[in-house]
């Protein structure tokens, strides 16, 4: 029994790190050295991990998408600890529009535009910071998306990650709230029904056993009775 919590456990922590760590935004440094667009055949896998067409187009199962090519500044733990080595990497640039997740993106041209702007090379570098989400796997075909653009002057502006230390900071501010409420309600709810509810199966416990007490010695004065006879 124990192993079947500890493996149900595991599950659920993998669930929520896994989803956390696909929706969670996070700050890439990177210069861009091209745009493109190409043709996509969604498999029923990989369909998942893409948002959806521009707003106000019909929904297909092929379709283009808008691609951002990069040189990256690699990084350790989402992105918290930048490192001194480079990397390339492709983002996907689609509309979220009111989907899941909740980043309500609508701008997809205007920023594929701006990524074409921003273009540059390795003798005249231009660093932008891309803010993004999901996952880049080379297997299935998936790659995060972009969702702002903006220029930095080097390498080394590296935005710290405000919205995730807060928002785990919320997350842990908003356990304890609610380990706090259903604590209270379980003192002045839950245990006092319990209590009752105890108290009320040992009294019709000694009910019954006071039947069964009777129903005994009524028996009992039968079997007394045929004795005589």
């Amino acid at each position: 029994m124990v192993y079947v919590k500890w493996f149900f456990r595991i599950v659920a922590f993998v669930l929520v790190f896994g989803t956390l760590s696909y929706v969670l935004p996070r700050h890439d440094v990177a210069r861009i050295t091209g745009t493109e667009v190409i043709r996509m055949d969604f498999s029923s896998f990989n369909r998942t991990f893409y948002a959806q067409s521009d707003s106000g187009n019909v929904e297909g199962e092929t379709r283009d998408v808008r691609l951002i090519n990069t040189q990256k500044r690699k990084t350790w733990l989402f992105g918290f600890i930048p490192r001194d080595s480079y990397g390339v990497m492709v983002y996907r640039n689609e509309d979220t529009g009111w989907i899941w997740p909740p980043y309500f993106k609508f701008d997809s041209s205007d920023l594929q535009a701006e990524a074409s702007n921003l273009q540059s090379t390795a003798a005249d570098p231009q660093w932008v910071v891309i803010t993004q989400y999901g996952w880049r796997n080379r297997f299935f075909t998936i790659y995060p998306n972009a969702i702002a653009i903006r220029p930095v002057d080097s390498p080394d502006d590296s935005p710290f990650p405000w919205f995730n230390v807060f928002f785990f900071v919320f997350i842990g501010v908003a356990a304890l709230f609610i380990r706090a409420m259903w604590r209270q309600f379980r003192e002045r709810s839950v245990d006092p029904a319990m209590e009752r509810a105890g108290d009320a199966w040992d009294a019709a416990d000694a009910r019954i056993d006071e039947r069964r007490g009777r129903v005994r010695k009524w028996l009992d004065s039968w079997k007394s009775k045929k004795r005589r006879y």
